[in-house]
């Protein structure tokens, strides 16, 4: 489930550049912070980076509380988890219909956006035309809370920060 939902927002932000307000966006950076909160109340908070591209290149880099890098290049995604050693080359299976999404999402709030995809409703905040905040409740019931700052748009983003190379030592799993 957290792998899926890393791609799908992957796969939302390059289309989400495609929306009307950010139409001409060709790149993305930001800090995050991800807040999930399960139906306990229980909290995990993840911290890192993002790097997306328009051509469909993404990398979350997280940082906190383990490392680990998601890179996605349109229809496939790699989960390198260096501290267990291993790398997860993956498929997407799910075609997910973004732009569609995003074209029917609707303005609900002054920086407010609504928008629903597979069931799940997803408010997204606006802040200074960047995306600043996303909002979801997912398919377990978990409330996910992502948190961008430092943002940077449209700025050249090294094609070599999305190439992932498994050292030796690394076990692959093929999914």
């Amino acid at each position: 489930m957290f792998y899926k939902f890393i791609i799908f927002l992957g796969i939302f932000f390059i289309s989400f550049a495609n929306a009307n307000i950010f139409k001409n966006i060709n790149s993305f950076q930001a800090d995050f912070v991800q807040l999930i909160k399960n139906s306990s109340n229980k909290n995990i908070e993840y911290k890192g980076q993002v790097f997306i591209k328009n051509d469909g290149k993404v990398l979350w880099r997280y940082k906190s509380p383990i490392i680990k890098n998601v890179y996605i290049n349109k229809n496939f995604a790699i989960i390198d988890e260096p501290e267990l050693e291993q790398a997860i080359f993956t498929s997407l299976d799910k075609k997910i219909d973004i732009v569609k999404l995003l074209n029917s999402a609707k303005k609900v709030g002054q920086n407010k956006y609504s928008a629903k995809l597979y069931n799940v409703d997803y408010e997204i905040v606006v802040k200074d035309k960047k995306i600043s905040e996303i909002l979801y409740k997912d398919e377990l019931e978990n409330k996910i809370t992502i948190n961008f700052s430092n943002i940077k748009q449209n700025i050249n983003l090294d094609d070599k920060i999305f190439k992932f190379t498994a050292p030796d030592y690394y076990d692959i799993i093929r999914k």
